[in-house]
């Protein structure tokens, strides 16, 4: 009899062991997920770009004339201003060639008031009949000769004058000088292949940068052309080499009107203010370029899950999930999808963990199993 009890409270702690593991198992299957409603937002993406960095302008300052360096009137990386005379070239040689050139011109004036003189008098003695045609055609075929020395002359004056005044080399911008690989004493020319000195107004800099030519066809249709693109994209900023944003935002100012065979780009150029001085021409930054999107449908990225190069998302219908396929805006900020296609304002998608589910699962909310 005691046996037989023995056996009686064995088993009823079996069945009890085995109702808890199976209520267990059961709370176990029955995982809560996160969801959320869609609904719209404003969001704003961004897009970076590798730039290139120049100044507005970039002169290579070469000589004009032949001749030694006897002066240098400025140093490497200083400030210059527009028509500052930067180097001086041996004059002598081109004021002496200038005060021949005036000589010429003096003498070539005296002739000509000399043939004028004759002409003149030639024809008043043809008036009296002293000689004839041939002699007064003489005398004003000489005249024309001498206006034309005289033009010749004035001419090898000027050129003469501006070959002195080449000697002094000026800066045709105001910028920033580069380095200066001559001297002293150095014989330049203008066939040097190396420039004297090259200047770079810095005042503003552009920033050179490609996007695909998938994205140009994407700014025309949003924006309806380049030139409006242009004139209604929004500012850009400028994160440095040294991975620091730039204090001051610039704008795009130009778009290149082909596209690279090699390449299937488009180069865009931004300009920005460079006050004081801390862009350097030849630099290298990345260019940040703003997108604002108004009312969208945005959804986590973890609530997605892809299929065949599909995207999904679990919409939850009568508490079961279903899965469905969506179609995404080509760009994202890295935490968020903006959803052209395939849900609604007000529908519920499971917001994280898609990945671990599977169309038709049941979901139980939180105030269902707190009730159950």
């Amino acid at each position: 009899m005691r046996i037989k009890m023995y056996f009686i409270v064995a088993l009823t702690i079996a069945l009890l062991v085995t109702s808890c593991s199976g209520e267990k198992r059961k709370e176990h299957n029955s995982a809560q997920y996160k969801t959320m409603v869609v609904s719209r937002k404003d969001i704003s993406l961004e897009r970076r770009y590798s730039a290139n960095l120049t100044g507005r302008q970039i002169v290579e300052i070469r000589p004009q004339v032949s001749g030694c360096i006897t002066r240098i009137l400025t140093g490497e990386g200083e400030s210059v201003r527009k028509g500052q005379t930067l180097f001086v070239i041996d004059q002598a040689p081109f004021r002496a060639a200038l005060e021949v050139a005036v000589a010429a011109r003096q003498s070539a004036e005296a002739r000509l008031a000399t043939a004028r003189m004759n002409y003149k008098n030639e024809t008043l003695l043809k008036e009296e009949r002293v000689v004839g045609e041939v002699s007064v055609e003489t005398m004003r075929n000489a005249l024309s000769e001498a206006e034309a020395a005289l033009a010749q002359a004035k001419a090898q004056e000027i050129n003469a004058r501006n070959n002195l005044s080449y000697t002094e080399v000026k800066s045709p911008v105001s910028g920033v000088a580069s380095m200066i690989p001559w001297h002293v004493g150095s014989l330049v020319s203008s066939t040097i292949s190396e420039p004297l000195v090259t200047v770079a107004d810095d005042s503003e800099m552009y920033a050179y940068f490609s996007i695909s030519e998938n994205q140009t066809l994407d700014l025309i249709s949003q924006y309806g052309s380049i030139n409006e693109f242009i004139v209604k994209a929004p500012p850009v900023s400028l994160r440095l080499s040294n991975g620091k944003v730039y204090d001051q935002m610039g704008r795009i100012s130009a778009v290149s009107g082909t596209v690279d065979a090699l390449t299937g780009a488009v180069t865009l150029r931004a300009t920005f203010p460079n006050s004081g001085h801390l862009l350097h021409n030849g630099g290298s930054a990345t260019v940040i370029v703003p997108t604002h999107l108004q009312q969208c449908i945005v959804i986590p990225q973890e609530a997605t899950y892809e299929l065949q190069n599909r995207s999904f998302v679990y919409r939850v219908v009568n508490g079961k999930t279903v899965a469905t396929p969506i179609s995404l805006y080509p760009q994202n900020n890295g935490r968020e999808y903006i959803v052209e296609k395939g849900i609604s304002v007000g529908d519920t998608i499971i917001a994280e963990g898609s990945g671990l589910l599977k169309d038709g699962m049941e979901i139980w909310k939180p105030e269902v199993r707190g009730k159950k």
